[in-house]
């Protein structure tokens, strides 16, 4: 019997079984991967930016739990000589009618505590000599970093402290009984007092699984990306942003230069029909009629048929996707880019159609269920672990946490 058993070994799942073993140092964790590695699926394909929390509602969870996650992700790589660097970045109007939502974000900025800074175009090449543009924001929080590395360190710190870690652990079936709940899986079954469910792509599933009212379903969303050849890596020193368009839940084609030192260029954004397909040609009968059957995801794309034709076209055509960088760089040629890894974003949609925006966590009786937790949840990290912890009762082993 474990007190606490948590679903996912990505970054979220992996932090708050290291903020449990430190809350509660006599607790007996388990945490349940079904792939064969930490950080497979979101984390491990995502772009590596410590996010500074500039695009968030003031006051929502992301804005907060990013603008500490920035300072406290460099403080967590610092102590654990993880790779990582606050690089700073810009994001940049290119034409007249960005401006006013330039100024927006900027003024976004400064009410969530950001070190933000307008510029002109001539201070922009200052720190970007090849972007055009009309004018920029410098936000110097902005950085990245190697996440896989910091779930294998998250994954090591929790296993120092006592946790069971399990990879090549599919859930099959959740059931509950007098004492907690019971996890049948491909390896074994396991009997936990308190359930926290971090399975980003599958999130909802599991919560079902355990009887809990979702009020939103995941949609995944996959994200294509290109790269720089070595020989124009020169081009982009740090991270380049265009103004996002404020009605469409994504922020653009962008240029991120990693920390390997690559240079990505994108993502764009294109319904994904399998919850775990990176590849254009990847689909799952369930996946796609599951969100082909839902109701909210003919709604959503009702209301953003244009930019979603959009990033379907840039998907297939190659010259779109490339006209879209020209516009923060205008000598990026086709010639310059190659095809890189995709993500999938595990977005949460409700039946009306509207994106959850912010992170959702959901209590039920004895589970919490994160079922909404995509970028900048990296970023966040530590403060969701955190976050989760503080919502759930201290275990039957101890009366006084540390």
């Amino acid at each position: 019997m474990y007190d606490y058993a948590i679903v996912g070994g990505g970054i979220v799942g992996l932090s708050t079984a290291m903020a449990l073993g430190q809350r509660y140092p006599q607790a007996k964790i388990l945490l349940l991967e079904k792939e064969a590695e930490w950080a497979h699926h979101q984390t491990g394909n995502n772009s590596g930016v410590i996010h500074s929390g500039i695009y968030y509602k003031p006051g929502s969870f992301k804005a907060k739990f990013c603008r500490d996650g920035s300072r406290s992700m460099v403080q967590f790589c610092q102590a654990h000589g993880l790779p990582h660097e606050v690089c700073g970045k810009v994001i940049v109007a290119t034409e007249p009618a960005e401006l006013p939502l330039l100024e927006n974000l900027y003024q976004r900025g400064l009410q969530n505590g950001l070190p933000v800074r307008k510029i002109t175009a001539e201070e922009v090449k200052d720190y970007e000599p090849h972007v055009a543009c009309l004018a920029g924001i410098h936000v110097a929080s902005t950085g990245i970093a190697d996440y896989k590395a910091v779930c294998r360190k998250y994954a090591e710190l929790a296993q120092q402290q006592g946790a069971d870690l399990r990879c090549n652990t599919h859930v099959d079936r959740i059931t509950s009984n007098p004492f907690g709940i019971v996890l049948e899986t491909s390896a074994d079954t396991f009997e936990a007092r308190f359930l926290i469910n971090c399975a980003g792509l599958q999130s909802d599933r599991i919560a079902q699984q355990t009887g809990a009212t979702v009020p939103a379903k995941i949609v995944p969303f996959r994200g294509e990306y290109y790269e720089l050849v070595p020989e124009k890596r020169h081009l982009v020193k740090g991270l380049i942003y265009p103004v996002p368009n404020p009605s469409f839940p994504f922020l653009g084609v962008h240029f991120t230069r990693m920390i390997d030192g690559t240079v990505h260029a994108g993502p764009n954004a294109v319904l994904s029909l399998k919850r775990e397909g990176y590849h254009k040609t990847d689909f799952d009968w369930r996946d796609a009629w599951d969100t082909l059957t839902y109701g909210g995801f003919w709604k959503l794309a009702a209301k953003h048929a244009d930019q979603g034709a959009q990033e379907v076209l840039r998907s297939l055509f190659k010259s779109l996707f490339v006209s879209s960088l020209q516009r923060l760089i205008p000598e990026v040629q086709s010639a310059d880019l190659i095809p890189t890894h995709a993500g999938v974003r595990a977005q949460a949609l409700q039946p009306d159609g509207k994106l959850v925006e912010d992170f959702l966590l959901i209590p039920d009786g004895a589970a919490l269920h994160v079922c909404n937790a995509p970028s900048p949840a990296a970023t966040s990290s530590l403060e969701i672990g955190q976050a989760i912890v503080a919502q759930i009762s201290a275990p039957a082993c101890t009366q006084i946490p540390r």
